[in-house]
């Protein structure tokens, strides 16, 4: 029953290999979650440690700081710094990433919502002059006097805003 399972020696030793190299190719994805990145990472030791390999905690946490994407470089650094990587456990590091992703997705949607409400909200652009250029006084003249611009079409007012109330 033992070896219909697992097989011969040879064959354990092919299956450990293929782990180990898939183990040291993981790298996360782009975009991809921090607990999406930590099932396969263990999934593939598990199967290591199935099959024989005596796989210690902090060669996986070593691991899994090595092949984080570049958005959580900074706190790589900060979590090498201030922890003892040889005691710290896997759930641990899973849950310092976890929080840290949070606050980086929080970050993220905040500055794309900024974004969006200043593309909805912001100052309505005037189609003609800028600035002290061409004859008119003001940029609510009744016509366009530029250089061939407009050629006497009226002004559109249908996008002008109030700044204060709007």
């Amino acid at each position: 029953m033992k070896l219909k399972y697992q097989g011969t020696t040879k064959v354990k030793r092919a299956q450990l290999q293929a782990l180990r190299r898939d183990f040291e190719v993981l790298h996360m994805k782009m975009g991809e979650s921090v607990s999406d990145y930590f099932a396969r990472k263990m999934a593939i030791a598990n199967n290591m440690r199935i099959h024989g390999e005596k796989l210690q905690d902090v060669t996986i946490v070593e691991k899994i700081l090595r092949s984080m994407t570049a958005k959580f470089d900074y706190v790589v650094c900060w979590i090498e710094e201030s922890h003892d990587i040889d005691k710290l456990s896997i759930n641990e590091l899973q849950s310092s990433l976890l929080v840290r992703e949070q606050r980086i997705n929080n970050h993220e949607s905040a500055s794309e919502e900024k974004a969006l409400k200043a593309s909805t909200n912001g100052p309505v652009a005037f189609e003609g002059k800028g600035r002290g250029q061409g004859k008119g006084r003001g940029r609510f003249n009744s016509y366009s006097r530029g250089r061939a611009r407009g050629q006497g079409s009226r002004f559109d007012k249908s996008h002008i805003e109030c700044f204060n109330c709007h």
